[in-house]
């Protein structure tokens, strides 16, 4: 069947609404250009489509357009932006998950769509990652953030697409980078798309409530299924309740109904074989095995292709299975099993961290001494064989080496620092450290991180 009698079931006859007051909901700061909030949807949304699985079908295609496009006629006209592109894309994976990219581009997975009762739950669903577009949620979270937290978008997207075991599998490849910002919302955020969510809804003609019960529904599921959307949409207090509230304040003139198109689309999802989960459709890059290390732990040998993590101010190239983790201050690049925390210690025994520190001194050696200094405070068995002069992204840096026991394995381990100054007179720092007893096998990764570490500031 052809997509256009579904679009013609969706549409018919918009119902007429009369709204009795409604929770106003405003923008926050943002430092990004609406042409900009495209931009990185543009390039988050390539990288979706490149590693996730499109479920390619015409009617279903048809009817998701339809939807969509039912709900973005209802915005409010504030709320309107006629720079924003929207594209509305069903992936073929059984979790019940959806996510929205600054910019328009919405992806709804198959099992949400069979997880719904009604249209109207599918529509609150889309209504309120839409109302997440609008309100710019992705970019305003990400003002808020520091350098070493906002960066480029592709490659960075996918290890927050999904939460939960399944998310981990997903970030073997890949970074946190925006994609935290984008995809993992504050509370705050979350109160909003469900007040704007449904306000669009009234206005397009669905009851609200559908959408509190959709949630409702999502916060009961357990089990094999329990839902990856909670994961990235964290209830802000109350969710049923404050929905329910709001769609007392609206009225819609219509009477419920289930919409046929639904019916036959979930009937057409029902036929189409089933979609495999997130893990089994995810292969994490071979990286040659794991290597057991003199004190028992596993840790994953380094990949041999490589990518690039891009923030604010610095690009730097890791192998493809290094992990990502984010502070204000910095980014740690970790193989899996080099993380270790417990009995008080937090610590990493192979892998790199990139950071900025603001120094009293101005002059790199005295600087760089500072944090050796900070360095032997929380390391006191750490010696120094001195700095001496190198180059860090093409500026002159110092290279400090330092021998430690580590705390995790009980074992000689080698720290190289390296540090240059940005323009500000902010340190940068490079930490790479491992076991001495595998320098052969880091001594290269090492160099080659460092090579391509590019400072713009």
């Amino acid at each position: 069947m052809s997509r256009e009698p579904f679009i013609v079931l969706v549409l018919l006859s918009l119902p007429l609404l009369a709204i009795s007051g409604q929770t106003p909901v405003d923008v926050h700061r943002n430092k990004y250009t609406p042409a900009q909030d495209v931009q990185l949807g543009r390039q988050a949304a390539a990288e979706v489509e490149q590693q996730q699985p499109i479920l390619r079908d015409g009617e279903i295609d048809g009817y998701i357009d339809a939807l969509g496009g039912r709900l973005v006629d209802a915005l409010p006209p504030e709320r309107r932006n006629p720079e924003f592109r929207y594209s509305f894309t069903v992936l073929n994976q059984q979790e019940l998950n959806a996510f929205a990219l600054p910019g328009g581009p919405i992806y709804v997975y198959r099992g949400m769509l069979e997880a719904s009762n009604t249209e109207g739950e599918a529509a609150g669903v889309v209504a309120h990652e839409l109302s997440h577009i609008v309100l710019r949620h992705g970019t305003a979270q990400a003002t808020a953030a520091s350098k070493f937290q906002i960066g480029q978008v592709a490659g960075q997207i996918l290890g927050s697409i999904v939460g939960g075991s399944t998310g981990a599998i997903i970030a073997q490849g890949s970074g946190f980078g925006l994609g935290t910002y984008f995809l993992k919302y504050s509370r705050e955020f979350e109160r909003e798309s469900d007040l704007l969510g449904a306000q669009i809804l009234a206005r397009a003609g669905y009851d609200p409530r559908e959408m509190a019960q959709m949630f409702r529904t999502l916060e009961a599921q357990g089990g094999s299924r329990a839902p990856e959307w909670m994961s990235t949409h964290p209830n802000p207090g109350n969710r049923y309740e404050t929905i329910n509230r709001e769609a007392a304040l609206l009225r819609v003139e219509t009477t419920p109904r289930r919409s046929t198109a639904f019916s036959s689309i979930q009937a057409r999802l029902r036929s189409i074989p089933g979609a495999r989960s997130t893990p089994q459709q995810t292969r994490p890059v071979s990286t040659g095995g794991r290597r057991r290390n003199s004190a028992g732990r596993s840790v994953e040998l380094p990949s041999s292709q490589y990518r690039t993590v891009q923030a604010d101010i610095v690009s730097v190239a890791v192998p493809a299975n290094w992990q990502q983790d984010s502070t204000d201050a910095h980014l740690t690049f970790t193989p899996a099993g080099a993380v270790y925390q417990g009995n008080g210690v937090s610590a990493f025994t192979h892998g790199i961290q990139v950071g900025t520190i603001s120094t009293q001194s101005r002059d790199l050696a005295s600087a760089t001494e500072e944090v050796v200094r900070l360095f032997n405070r929380s390391n006191p068995g750490a010696r120094s064989s001195g700095s001496r002069r190198d180059t860090l992204a093409g500026r002159p840096a110092l290279r400090t080496e330092l021998t430690n026991v580590s705390e995790v394995t009980g074992q000689p381990e080698l720290v190289t620092l390296s540090t240059a100054q940005l323009r500000d007179g902010t340190l940068l720092y490079l930490i790479a450290t491992a076991p001495q007893a595998e320098l052969r096998t880091y001594e290269s990764v090492f160099q080659r991180v460092r090579q391509s570490l590019q400072i713009n500031d």
